[in-house]
């Protein structure tokens, strides 16, 4: 059984930017001896101690700080977690794979991508370079979500529109 939870990991990262229990109590919303039991409790849990205590002020312990560092990793990663669900419900992919003929150089696509951060700035845009017939082999694997330079019309029966973006001299 995991005995971090995100609830003690978010309060021990209050405690340490607010400098005491009181202070975290308050912005958390909650009593002073919330943040008690949750420290005392989770010092428990893992046989270490978190703080040590002068008074009303607290300072992490190397174990403290390492929970701490490592902790707020956890917590930037639930809530990133947390956002990329809301935008799945709401229709917004979180990530956006375009595949790309490797004969084009990726700056061509610099204002178009900028373009695309402006509408949808919490999708993550990934670029893989493809060669030959490899561009549209991946679409067909389903490991990009657009073709950008693929030669040709694709494969018969996918139901592909191909529409042209320019031409390029080979030399």
């Amino acid at each position: 059984m995991l005995r971090l939870s995100l609830d003690a990991l978010l309060t021990v990262d209050t405690i340490a930017r607010r400098g005491s229990f009181s202070a975290a109590a308050k912005e958390l919303y909650r009593v002073p001896s919330t943040i008690s039991y949750t420290v005392s409790k989770l010092e428990d849990d893992l046989g270490v101690q978190l703080f040590e205590r002068f008074g009303p002020r607290v300072v992490l312990t190397p174990a403290g700080e390492e929970l701490l560092k490592e902790g707020r990793y956890l917590l930037k990663a639930a809530g990133d977690l947390e956002s990329r669900v809301r935008r799945v419900a709401s229709g917004w992919e979180t990530e956006f794979t375009i595949g790309m003929d490797s004969a084009l150089a990726p700056l061509g696509l610099q204002d178009d991508i900028r373009a695309f951060y402006e509408v949808a700035d919490q999708t993550r845009l990934r670029i893989v370079r493809e060669a030959l017939s490899g561009t549209w082999e991946s679409l067909l694997d389903r490991r990009v979500d657009l073709l950008v330079g693929a030669a040709g019309e694709g494969p018969s029966g996918g139901g592909y529109t191909a529409e042209p973006l320019g031409t390029m001299s080979f030399v």
